[in-house]
């Protein structure tokens, strides 16, 4: 199996999903507290591949369990007051979670990065896309089971179809979502 072999073929051990720019204005839980459709599709889709665990990857904040209450905050991954690769590593030794396996990563390039200095290994099933839209529909895809009619390579990054068709599914992203 490669890197991002079919991800409906195991029950990962731990899937990392992005925080979110859009959030509540007050202190909440995590898994309360991002309110945008990428944030909201990520989750979904992670909950659809029924980990063993499901952490949020904060910007600020670093791994976040879903009911580790923050405050909203204002901070984009490579900010200077951001998380770092090694601030993120101690928290996985602390969360017990360093040497989990397999884990997926989904979210774009930082936060794939990100992961990937912890789980060099981690399954990136939106390696390759070309646009928010194409991250969505492989969301969706994920979310609705559909994930096994394609196999995402790490080397190339890219969809390489398993039985000769790449199915998209319709997926509609309003404006500004």
């Amino acid at each position: 199996m490669t890197a991002n072999g079919h991800l409906d073929c195991f029950e990962p051990e731990l899937v990392v999903i992005p925080c979110g720019s859009r959030k509540l204005g007050r202190r909440a839980p995590a898994g309360d507290l991002y309110v945008g459709s990428y944030h909201r599709a990520c989750r979904r889709a992670a909950e659809a591949l029924e980990p063993g665990r499901l952490l949020i990857l904060s910007a600020r904040y670093g791994l976040l369990d879903l009911d580790d209450v923050i405050e909203p905050y204002d901070t984009p991954h490579g900010a200077a007051d951001s998380i770092t690769a090694d601030a993120l590593l101690e928290q996985a030794r602390q969360r017990g979670v360093v040497l989990r396996g397999p884990v997926v990563a989904l979210g774009g390039a930082r936060h794939v990065s990100l992961v990937r200095a912890i789980w060099p290994e981690a399954l990136t099933p939106l390696a390759g896309t070309r646009g928010m839209g194409e991250q969505m529909a492989r969301l969706a895809a994920l979310r609705t089971g559909r994930a096994g009619s394609r196999s995402y390579s790490a080397d190339r990054e890219s969809v390489t179809p398993v039985n000769g068709t790449i199915e998209q599914p319709s997926v509609h992203v309003p404006p500004g979502g």
